[in-house]
């Protein structure tokens, strides 16, 4: 009896939305990342958890991974340990459920899809490599995955285009040979294979790992900015409009691309910088029936350790320890924040970092860094000749995200101090030359 009312139940579902199927969009999960030397295991599975948790309650029926989907390359064991046991749990919680994954620019392509052998069979699709025939075309048949809705049918296109480099795409047909003309020749000539084949009452989901014009930058993500090469940000225009829903990564914020709605980043699931303090991380929902996008719905999730920024705007040296030693003490057993301390300046002070972590040491709170800030001289330059803190902030920036990425620990007080003064005098000869 209690087996025969599963399936009744089972069965008026289906038959209220025969054709519905309900897809989420994440990206950027960076798995393996430490953040400012902090490891994130914890955080991460607390993520999955709560991921596993909105396929089950949502009943999804497909799950798209848009790039990024470790932090380097070449990840540890552990953390290809984390991804691979998190497939493996919510497929087996889930059975139907389909998973797309492609590469990212963090990712190994060759090594992401290694495993495929083992996944094949468990409709789980991983595009990293753009295969080529023996005559060296573009396998475009590779990139295209038929996604079926809880009765079997397939009801989407999807193009599973991983992150482009330099050759991987087909040559523009327009004299334009551009980066951004290549990728976009890659996405028409996916879109019109499908086209060609494509019924009445059939989706379009395009998915792609890139760096779109116009889009919303966090004020101090290196890792948005520096790893994609410097290359142009790709217009809109670049994805056809027949395409129902377009799947971004690479962008750590959720944002629409342009003015198109069905055309959008869903942002990482755990905050890559201290200006996502405010910011509120997901996933994205989306609804599709008869080919048409009925719904688009972002999934709210908090991040299981908070960012703290003290002061909230750089303040005096003393002004800053006041606030700091009204922290809570430790309290073990709860996540402790992770905290940017940002300190107002009028010169390099050698035993900065070493006199804000004797004021953190039995404090509530994760030291992450400590950001120095130059007020502006009145005038471009000042009667000393000093620069601007524009002039100072722009070079010092760079050099701090250049030696956070390569290092991946906050630039020294020793090599800020000898910067800072080689800045200052590199800038008072140009203005003795001028």
């Amino acid at each position: 009896m209690f087996i025969f009312s599963l399936n009744l139940k089972l069965a008026i579902k289906l038959f209220k939305h025969p054709h519905t199927m309900k897809i989420l969009h994440t990206a950027d999960w960076h798995i393996g990342q430490t953040f400012f030397g902090y490891d994130r295991t914890e955080e991460h599975q607390a993520f999955f958890d709560w991921l596993a948790t909105q396929i089950k309650e949502q009943e999804i029926d497909a799950l798209l991974i848009a790039g990024d989907i470790f932090d380097v390359a070449n990840p540890s064991a552990q953390a290809q340990k984390r991804f691979y046991r998190f497939i493996k749990n919510i497929t087996t919680a889930n059975p139907g459920l389909q998973i797309v994954v492609i590469a990212g620019n963090h990712d190994s392509a060759a090594r992401l899809e290694t495993p495929m052998p083992l996944l094949e069979g468990l409709d789980i699709h991983i595009k990293g490599t753009i295969q080529r025939d023996e005559t060296g075309q573009i396998d475009v048949e590779d990139l295209i995955v038929r996604l079926h809705d809880r009765t079997g049918n397939s009801r989407v296109w999807c193009m599973a285009i991983p992150y482009l480099r330099t050759g991987d795409y087909p040559p523009p047909e327009t004299e334009d040979g551009s980066y951004a003309a290549g990728i976009k020749s890659m996405y028409e000539t996916v879109y019109r294979t499908i086209e060609q084949r494509k019924t009445p009452g059939e989706a379009v989901i395009a998915m792609g790992h890139l760096q779109a014009a116009n889009c919303s930058l966090s004020e101090d993500d290196s890792s948005e900015r520096l790893l994609i090469g410097g290359l142009e940000g790709i217009p809109t225009d670049t994805f056809p409009p027949g395409i129902t829903y377009t799947a971004l990564g690479h962008i750590h914020r959720e944002q629409r691309v342009g003015k198109r709605e069905n055309v959008r980043y869903a942002g990482s699931p755990l905050p890559m910088s201290f200006a996502e303090e405010n910011y509120q991380h997901g996933v994205i929902l989306l609804e599709i029936e008869n080919g048409k996008l009925l719904r688009q719905e972002k999934l709210t999730f908090s991040p299981s350790v908070r960012l703290l920024r003290i002061p909230q705007k750089p303040k005096p040296l003393p002004e800053v320890m006041r606030e700091l030693s009204a922290l809570p003490p430790e309290c073990p057993g709860e996540a402790a924040p992770y905290l940017e301390v940002r300190v107002l300046l009028t010169g390099p002070e050698p035993s900065l970092r070493h006199q804000i972590e004797e004021a953190v040491e039995k404090k509530h709170v994760r030291l992450t860094r400590v950001v120095p800030f130059y007020p502006a001289t009145p005038d471009m330059p000042g009667e000393n000749g000093d620069p601007t803190s524009e002039q100072l902030m722009a070079p010092l920036e760079m050099i701090q995200a250049v030696y956070q990425q390569k290092y991946n620990t906050e630039l020294p007080e020793t090599l800020l101090k000898l910067f800072m003064e080689a800045l200052q005098e590199s800038y008072r000869k140009t203005e003795s030359r001028s």
